[in-house]
């Protein structure tokens, strides 16, 4: 497991609005975690083929590079207005906005990204980039989603696998920063076919089967709740889908956390349809947490 202490909350700016608020965000959250800020504008030359915004047209190649440095200067600015003690630096790194911060990904402690993005970091629309750094970031992922809230829940989807268990316990590790409760969520479906062929149990206990779902959710919380006792958690199983259960949940979060699997150099490059879905309509900050096999999750 790669060491993190000292490592810095890192953010990807182009000089967007939704950028800008990522700043603003990612402050706050370097701040609460005593850790320094790193600020990075990804940059190419225009030559390479890379669309650098409008300015891009206009301006000399040298011109273009001061831009960069200028955007970062000023979201550097921006930062310390959040908190004038944070430690600031920032830097314009060469190279596209997936690749520059899937680098930046492996020493920090966490990436901070807007949802909406332009110039160099246009591919930061919550679309393929967005996802591809989510799935395969090494380190925790948190998207500008909605306003960010300094009341509410952290909220953490559920579902018993190895997948949600990083997950869970980065929620709690946030809920105990913030002094707020944690609501763990997981969502289930009385049993219906989904494909030709399938068998559906003809007769079935609907208490029993909320019963058994809520053992599953109390097991995935209960190792984490000791080691976070002064944590209220508050658990939640919902008979929905998940996708719906968590965005829902969302609107009165000041934080969603989902997990999402990196089975290598493919497999990471994909998450699944739940956190697809979270990522694109959650009405609060979201948190990403990948689980690698074999990592240490305490």
């Amino acid at each position: 497991m790669t060491d993190r202490s000292g490592a810095p909350v890192v953010v990807g700016v182009d000089g967007s609005p939704s950028a800008l608020d990522a700043v603003r965000l990612a402050a706050r959250e370097a701040a609460a975690r005593r850790r320094p800020l790193r600020v990075v504008h990804a940059f190419r030359w225009p030559l390479l083929g890379t669309p650098l915004g409008p300015v891009a047209a206009t301006l000399p190649d040298a011109e273009l590079r001061q831009e960069a440095e200028k955007l970062v200067e000023e979201a550097v600015g921006e930062a310390r207005k959040v908190d004038a003690e944070l430690e600031v630096t920032g830097a314009v790194a060469e190279g596209g906005a997936v690749s520059v911060l899937l680098e930046e990904g492996r020493a920090a402690a966490l990436l901070v990204l807007g949802h909406r993005g332009l110039g160099g970091f246009a591919e930061l629309l919550v679309g393929s980039a967005a996802v591809q750094l989510s799935a395969r970031a090494d380190c925790p992922v948190l998207v500008v989603r909605g306003e960010p809230r300094a009341d509410g829940p952290v909220v953490v989807g559920v579902d018993g696998s190895p997948l949600s268990h990083e997950a869970i316990g980065f929620a709690f590790a946030e809920a105990a920063q913030r002094g707020t409760d944690l609501v763990a969520v997981h969502a289930w479906l009385y049993p219906t076919p989904v494909g030709p062929g399938d068998i559906v149990p003809l007769v079935y206990d609907p208490d029993e089967l909320r019963a058994e779902e809520e053992r599953v959710l109390a097991e995935a919380v209960a190792g984490w709740a000791e080691r976070y006792p002064d944590v209220p958690v508050r658990q939640k199983v919902v008979a929905a889908g998940p996708a719906r259960a968590l965005v829902e949940e969302s609107t009165d979060a000041q934080l969603t956390v989902v997990g999402v699997h990196g089975r290598g150099s493919l497999g990471g490059l994909l998450l699944g349809s739940v956190s697809h879905a979270v990522l694109h309509h959650a009405h609060s900050p979201l948190a990403i947490v990948r689980h690698r096999r074999g990592r240490d999750a305490t």
